[in-house]
């Protein structure tokens, strides 16, 4: 089974307050999720393996480390995941990045695919895929299957925030994926919204409604 990890840093605990707030407004609540995002991606690339190598310092020669392994890629679920792309670009820069798009069957509720982009050599990266809310988690689901299906083999999920049924959707249907977090909330309403929550995030990231 996958683990979920909460992440309870001080400054992601501060700021994802001020995300939360409903007076906080486009430009502030994108600045926000951005830092957020850089601020999850550092503690989830903890465990990347390194190497040493040789460098030169402007006084002598000397053993440090670099990362090693496997080249990294970001996936964020259209539209709202993009709004968390840019803050962990800032951290890994060298990371390709794929899209995916779905969308909400009005009839079925089930979620469809209507757009996916990848870098070509998908299956030799280790891939984050990013959504700001885990909710039902259909549509987190969708998007993993969706990249195991075009030869994914290594994945972390990462949400600003989740709901227990969201956790427990994607666990059940994808065991081998380690969940990143920035909270847990309390549940799904009767429209599929987190409480507490944040509201729509594509919607407060775009200034949309």
């Amino acid at each position: 089974m996958g683990n979920l990890y909460v992440f309870d840093h001080p400054m992601i605990q501060h700021k994802l307050t001020y995300i939360r707030d409903k007076t906080t407004g486009t430009k502030e609540f994108r600045e926000l999720v951005d830092e957020v995002a850089m601020l999850m991606a550092y503690e989830i690339t903890r465990d990347l393996p390194l190497q040493e190598v040789e460098v030169e310092t402007p006084v002598t020669r000397c053993k440090s480390k670099m990362i090693a392994g496997k080249k990294l890629g970001l996936v964020p679920i259209l539209r709202a995941g993009i709004g968390m792309v840019d803050g962990v670009l800032k951290l890994i820069p060298a990371a390709k990045v794929g899209h995916v798009g779905l969308y909400r069957d009005p009839d079925t509720l089930e979620p469809v695919e209507y757009y996916v982009k990848l870098p070509s050599d998908i299956s030799e990266r280790d891939l984050i895929v990013i959504d700001p809310m885990l909710a039902t988690g259909g549509s987190a689901v969708a998007a993993i299957t969706a990249l195991k299906n075009r030869g994914a083999r290594s994945m972390k999920l990462m949400c600003l925030i989740a709901a227990p049924e969201g956790i427990q959707k994607v666990q059940e249907m994808h065991p081998d994926i380690d969940i990143f977090v920035a909270a847990v909330d309390e549940m799904l309403n009767d429209h599929g919204y987190i409480v507490p929550g944040l509201g729509d995030a594509g919607d407060r990231l775009f200034g949309t409604k």
